[in-house]
Order: C-alpha cells, then structure tokens, then sequence
C-alpha cells in the first residue's frame, strides 16, 4: 500500500510539473483581426482613388464596390505597395503641398494585409456611403458648360497642328472662376486643351473655327488646361480667376492620331465663386525654347528662370516637358542670395503631369528668381523616347520636347477686385 500511495504521489507531483510548465510558458499570440473591404479598405478607396476609379473617369477602373475591386486586388496591392498609386511624384524633402496623394504607411499596410489574406468582402453594414460626385464631373456641378462650336474630325494618322476654337460667354457681368474642368470629348485622341480668355475689345487673327492660326493677337489670359490624366482644378480658397463681361473663351486643341479616324467635342464646366476673391490668381512661366538636347544624350541638362518684379505669394507649381522628360527642379534665389529649393521631381512622368499645391501660399520678394533646372533623357534606355537617334528641339508635338515651369501667383499689392457689369456680348 505504502507503494501505491508513492506511486500516487509521484504521479500527481508530473502532472503538477507539467501545469506548471505550461502555465509558465507565454500565452499564444492573438490572431489578428480580419481586414475587410467593407471596414477597413473602402474608407481608404473612397478618401484616396475613386474620385479617378470611377465609371466614366479617367482610371481605367471602378473601385466604388467591393464587386469593382475585387478582380484588381492583386495589382490594387502591387501598385500600392510599390508608391506608385496614387500617383505623386514630389521629393518629400522640399516642401509641403496640400494636395499630397501619398497614402500613409498604415493604409498600405491595410490594403496589403487585406489581400494577403484573401481579400474578404466584410460585412455589408460596415460599408461606408459612397463619395457624391456630379455625374461627368471631378469637381462640384458647374454653373456653366462651354463646348467646342463644332466636332472636330481627327485623322486615323499624320501630324495635325494645334486648332483653335472660339467660343462667347455671353456673360453680362464679371465672373469670378473658383473651379474649372476640361472634359475631352475622346481622350483617345485629345494630347491636351489649353482654354484661354478672349476679352471684349482684344485685336483679333483668323476667326475660322478650328483654325491652325489663334484667333487672338493680343490680350489673350489662360485660364485653364487639360494633359492626359488630369482631373479639374479647384482654386485655392480666397482666389479666383477672372472672366470679364463679354468675353470669348479660345480652346486650344492638340490632337494626336491613333491610328482610327474619329471626332472630338471638347467641353469645359466653371463654378462660379460666390463673392469676389481676396486676390486673383495668374499664371506665371519659366520656360526655355532655344535648348537642343543631342541624339543619345541620357542626361541632357536645360535650364530656365523668372523674376517677380513686385512681392507675391506663390500658390502652385507645375512642370512640363513631353517623353524625354527626366527630373525637374525649382529653386528660389532671394534677393538676399538665400536660395531654397521649392519642388523636386527626381522621376518627371509625362502620362502624370501633376500641379502641386503648396499648403501654405510662399511669400516671393520682389526681384526673387524662380530658376528651373530639367534633364531629359534621349538615350535607347529611354523606352517612352520616339527617336534616340534625333537631335530634339522645342516643338508643339510629343515627339519634339518642351521645358516651361508653369507657377500660379497673387500680387501683395493688389486690392480686392471688383465687380464690373455690361450688356451682353451678342
């Protein structure tokens, strides 16, 4: 009996061993929450990417639903994962921009996880209200509509030269513009739109609708444009830009052929601004036209500047070149000598030509520079180059190159506009 009761003793002893070894071993990890569409990526989708992945938009695809989605998830995590959607390209050492597209550390790694691990639809009552977005629109409803006068016929193949289209207002009195969108009629075919305005009075050229001549010679003011890729443009708040009474607006229309004879109805929408602004905002450039960058040349450099000849406040930067455009580079040299690097673009993409707005407006004294630096790549290694074997100058088409550092500014000085009005132009 003493046995069995030694035999008892010692058994219980193991088993009080083993619980207590277990108990002494840390707890198994918590398995992570299920990531979800629903939960936890739409709200990402819907902040960051439907205002291009919708129907009818720019992007190539709708991502409204969970439906539109899921078929993309491996390259919506690919693209993502890589910082390449959304699309941004500013060197986050030089300036802040208000309209940054990146997404934070922590939305990548939602969406990765959400398609690592099955891409799970979620539960439908977790899924948030979609965005509201005017039909046809990245920007709000416009409160006016202004269309090419007739379609244009783009030919299946050649070189067509810019076409010029007038079109009036009619407006009675000044306009103040706090929005503008380009819609092309087919992007397909439509490079790019400048909309410039013709005021009442300007001395005119040719008045041929679709004519390859600008039907302005003088007092012609841009007011807005389109590249491809490109949604419309909201105005910093307490700017705008101006359309007087009676004014005309010019489209100018560059076409590139591709391959199908087809036609074009170009429109633009405008959003009024409900009281006159603060400042108006212009258009400024630094631009280059003499450079000629050799056949082969990986890393051409052309530079370009302009001096503000009174104080202002600088709004955006926008650069421009065509398929050999490398990096691009604006400085501010201070009347002090300061300079300071204000935008970088170490990788320019010209499918992407995006304009970056700074958070806060910089102030410029008056006889500061804005000196731009660009390289542009003409060697084989170049896959989007036309021709590494040309010798490259400025030209309109996208074979040819451009260099212009387009800017947006207010003038210090100026006074709060005000509102003119006059009869209808007829």
């Amino acid at each position: 009996m003493t046995r069995r009761l030694g035999i008892a003793v010692t058994v219980a002893l193991m088993f009080v061993r083993v619980a207590l070894t277990l108990a002494a071993q840390p707890a198994a990890p918590p398995r992570p929450a299920p990531v979800t569409f629903t939960k936890d990526v739409a709200p990402i989708l819907y902040k960051n990417c439907v205002r291009c992945h919708r129907p009818d938009e720019i992007a190539p695809m709708s991502l409204l639903t969970y439906q539109d989605a899921r078929p993309w998830a491996k390259a919506i995590r690919q693209r993502v994962a890589e910082r390449t959607m959304p699309p941004w390209f500013a060197d986050p050492a030089h300036g802040e921009f208000s309209n940054d597209l990146r997404l934070s550390q922590q939305d990548i790694d939602t969406i990765v996880a959400w398609v690592d691990r099955g891409a799970v639809k979620g539960d439908d009552t977790d899924m948030p209200a979609p965005p509201a977005y005017a039909p046809g629109w990245t920007i709000a409803e416009p409160d006016a509509v202004f269309t090419m006068p007739l379609e244009q016929p783009v030919p299946a193949d050649g070189v067509v030269p810019y076409l010029y289209f007038t079109v009036p207002t009619n407006f009675a009195e000044d306009k103040w513009i706090q929005a503008l969108e380009i819609r092309p009629g087919n992007r397909k075919v439509v490079h790019h739109v400048i909309v410039s305005v013709l005021e009442p009075g300007a001395a005119r050229g040719p008045v041929e609708q679709g004519s390859d001549k600008a039907p302005v010679d003088v007092v012609r003011s841009q007011l807005g444009g389109t590249t491809p890729n490109r949604p419309g443009a909201i105005f910093p708040e307490g700017t705008a830009r101006l359309v007087k009474a009676g004014s005309s607006l010019v489209f100018q229309m560059h076409y590139t052929p591709n391959g199908e004879a087809t036609k074009d109805r170009t429109s633009i929408g405008l959003i009024f601004a409900k009281q006159p602004p603060a400042k108006v905002l212009r258009a400024g450039l630094a631009i280059n036209t003499r450079f000629v960058i050799p056949p082969g040349d990986p890393n051409h450099e052309v530079r370009s500047a302009a001096t503000v000849g009174e104080d202002v406040h600088l709004y955006t930067l926008m650069p421009h070149m065509h398929f050999r455009g490398k990096d691009f580079t604006y400085t501010a040299v201070y009347p002090d000598g300061r300079s300071e690097i204000l935008l970088r673009v170490p990788k320019y993409d010209f499918n992407w030509q995006l304009t970056y707005s700074f958070k806060k407006p910089l102030a410029l004294p008056k006889g500061t520079r804005i000196e731009c630096v660009a390289h542009f790549d003409n060697s084989k290694a170049n896959l989007d180059n036309p021709d590494p074997t040309a010798e490259v100058r400025w030209g309109d088409q996208t074979w040819e190159e451009m260099m212009i550092g387009w800017y947006s500014y207010t003038r210090d000085a100026e006074q709060p506009p005000v509102v003119t009005a006059s009869a209808p132009a007829r």
